[in-house]
């Protein structure tokens, strides 16, 4: 096995290299991100790197730019300390979300990801709503989801079976673990779901447990860890980047920062998988325009009456449904816009060397 095989270069994206690229440039994958760099690897050593001019320029959004987990065609120069990356490879998955605030764009969270463990705390930080707009995410980004319930050495047993048991009523198809960073509990579980060469990622608000999973995975306190407050039972920021982090077994981990604020955008796909069920019932109305808000015959109201259907599970899948198409909305109208200003740059360079 080859050192780039080792990080996950699998016949998926042989298949789907560009032979021309790769016979005049190295393959690398992406490590980190940071503001105005980038770290490789080819299995080694990292690589301190930069765009090339030419990929900066011809690039219309941020999501045809590297992020962590991406291959890349790449310039190697100073015995492989320095590179210039110069291309892209084909996704073949991408995690995303929408910029924080009142930007109409998104962020890349890391691309190329087998299986996504998305964390949350069985204390006051467990809410069915929040996990349910991380499955979206995930779902939309092609990506296997795994539920982790981290500090069950703070509940009793009952308790635990009882929010596992809703867990598993909405990713029936998911692997759903309980387990204690502190007690060690279901930890070795975890660790055999990761296969060698593939690429996992955690997802999670700050606090849960990402990071002292992560060292415990490991095997040694590689990364810092603090503590959660006592007042807000909220963690403190503690990853502020997204890394990759290759294991002892040859699985590749991802560890992003806690994220307090989860926007969807152009997600429909992530919403109707997360949400099968509801779309299922929907094509049983007696009505093919039912706005499934009183009319007679209408199967989703029907499975809400009858107790099948929660309620509030329901008014989430609306919320997430609008919030997507309002995000797609103003994305496709500010790409629209952006691409006429860069037409319009160029055009007024062309005439300046006229």
């Amino acid at each position: 096995m080859s050192e780039l095989e080792k990080i996950g270069y699998s016949n998926w994206f042989k298949n789907r290299a560009d032979d021309t690229k790769v016979a005049s440039h190295g393959v690398a994958r992406v490590v980190s991100v940071h503001k105005d760099s980038y770290t490789l690897t080819k299995g080694g050593d990292d690589i301190f790197a930069e765009l090339s001019g030419n990929l900066l320029y011809r690039s219309d959004s941020a999501s045809e730019l590297p992020t962590t987990g991406d291959w890349v065609y790449a310039d190697f120069y100073d015995d492989d300390s320095h590179a210039i990356i110069c291309g892209v490879f084909p996704r073949k998955s991408l995690l995303k979300r929408k910029s924080a605030g009142k930007l109409i764009d998104f962020q890349l969270i890391a691309a190329n990801i087998d299986m996504a463990f998305i964390i949350q705390s069985l204390n006051d930080n467990f809410n069915l709503r929040r996990l349910e707009r991380y499955l979206v995410m995930v779902n939309d980004g092609g990506i296997e989801p795994a539920i982790l319930l981290s500090k069950c050495d703070l509940l009793a047993r009952d308790k635990i079976d009882e929010i596992k048991k809703i867990v598993v009523g909405i990713v029936p198809d998911s692997p759903v673990i309980e387990f204690s960073n502190l007690s060690g509990e279901n930890i070795a579980s975890i660790a055999s779901h990761l296969k060698s060469g593939s690429t996992y990622c955690l997802l999670g608000s700050s606090g849960v447990g990402k990071t002292t999973l992560l060292n415990g995975l490991i095997g040694s306190d590689l990364y810092e860890t603090r503590s959660v407050s006592k007042i807000q039972s909220k963690g403190r920021h503690t990853t502020t980047s997204r890394q990759l982090v290759r294991l002892e077994s040859g699985a590749i981990i991802i560890d992003t920062p806690g994220m307090r604020e989860l926007g969807g955008l152009s997600v429909a796909e992530g919403v109707d998988e997360t949400f099968s069920e509801i779309v299922e019932l929907s094509q049983r109305c007696k009505f093919n325009n039912c706005s499934h808000t009183n009319e007679k015959g209408c199967a989703i109201l029907v499975a809400i009456h009858a107790g099948e259907l929660s309620e509030r599970r329901y008014q989430n899948y609306l919320k997430l449904r609008k919030e997507s198409e309002f995000n797609q909305m103003s994305y496709l109208e500010k790409k629209k816009k952006d691409k006429a200003l860069g037409r319009l740059i160029k055009s007024t360079i062309q005439k300046k060397k006229k």
